[in-house]
């Protein structure tokens, strides 16, 4: 059998295969009123779709723990019984599917409260329904950003709460896999960076320090997630500073150390990417450009991982696996392109993925 096609086990959960497809925000949540922040009919034949064509692990696109950590003012939430109870209609028929349903759960930092990416993207303020962001520290993202405000110490132990309420939320919704956003920037990849970590206390200078947030966002999370569960981590393995000589930032051996913390407290997987901490930084990408980064991390610490990043043809994608850089793979804009990507490629490598009784007559 194709490795691409073998089941993957995680504490109790069986995952049919390791095609998986990474969270990818739409932008299309309602804005303000009582249904903010929750899926309706697009997020449902967004992820219906990829499910029919055989994704064996659909992980939800970014989901604010609370109105102020989403990232667009159109982001998803999981902050109330309303967003719960329309999750349920996804997650339920992903499971009919074969496919696991799973959710990412994230606070955008000084990095929220922004447009549209159609609509031009970029901060928006109160006019259009923004507001005011948040960070370890008063360092914005980039020129045209605002200054964000520091948070208090008591205010960080609040947001670790936001994650383990949106944690049980994701499990009343159905959710079997839960991923804590801790890259491209976002607030607790802000807090482990010393590019946007400038802080003095508990919670900056030190490696220790700057992961302190991060572990107690984990064990929060870990302590009301079945332990039958899995419970996975996204991490930028590099702010891609120092690789350009541009500053101080978060690196990639910072990363191997990180992984194996995660390990101790609870965390079975790490989803491996790259970046989105620093503006105008240059990026070396290309195919499988980010999977070196998984390899290292698989090897130096014993920890499952992810890969991610252009990975887009079959035979690549197997290569991966069968060179132990990674024990699965996740896809974003291919599975954009191609909602069927996994039947596609059982078909050139050999495999065996569900197929809708509806559909046979296409195999």
């Amino acid at each position: 059998m194709s490795a691409l096609f073998e089941p993957c086990t995680l504490r109790s959960l069986t995952i049919p295969n390791r095609v998986w497809m990474a969270p990818m925000c739409q932008y299309c949540a309602e804005v303000t009123g009582p249904e903010a922040g929750v899926p309706h009919d697009w997020h449902f034949a967004h992820y219906a779709a990829r499910a029919t064509g055989g994704t064996g692990l659909i992980l939800v696109e970014a989901t604010a723990v609370s109105p102020e950590g989403r990232i667009s003012i159109a982001d998803l939430g999981i902050w109330n019984d309303r967003q719960v109870a329309a999750f349920r209609r996804i997650t339920r028929f992903l499971k009919e599917q074969g496919t696991v349903p799973g959710i990412q759960l994230g606070h955008a930092g000084r990095k929220a409260s922004t447009g549209r990416p159609w609509q031009g993207g970029g901060p928006v303020g109160p006019d259009g329904h923004g507001w005011t962001t948040l960070a370890p520290s008063p360092v914005p993202f980039d020129e045209g950003y605002p200054v964000p405000v520091a948070l208090s110490t008591d205010r960080i132990a609040g947001i670790v709460g936001e994650f383990a309420d949106a944690a049980r939320r994701a499990l009343d919704a159905g959710f079997e896999v839960l991923e804590i956003h801790g890259a491209h920037g976002y607030l607790i990849g802000e807090f482990l960076s010393p590019h946007s970590n400038r802080r003095t206390d508990a919670y900056g200078g030190s490696f220790e320090n700057r992961t302190r947030f991060a572990l107690e966002v984990v064990d929060a999370v870990r302590a009301v997630w079945p332990r039958e569960l899995p419970l996975f981590f996204r991490v930028s393995a590099t702010d891609w500073l120092t690789e350009n000589g541009a500053g101080e930032g978060w690196t990639a051996d910072e990363t191997v150390r990180l992984a194996r913390l995660l390990k101790e407290h609870g965390v079975d997987l790490l989803d491996v990417s790259t970046g989105g901490n620093a503006a105008r930084v240059s990026i070396p990408t290309g195919p499988g450009y980010q999977v070196p980064f998984a390899a290292r991390v698989r090897a130096e610490s014993d920890l499952a991982v992810a890969a991610v990043g252009l990975i887009t043809e079959p035979r690549q994608a197997e290569k991966i696996l069968l060179n132990g850089e990674a024990d699965a793979v996740l896809l974003g804009r291919e599975l954009l392109r191609d909602p069927s990507w996994a039947r596609r490629a059982a078909r050139e490598l050999g495999g065996s993925v569900a197929v809708p009784p509806q559909y046979l007559r296409s195999v």
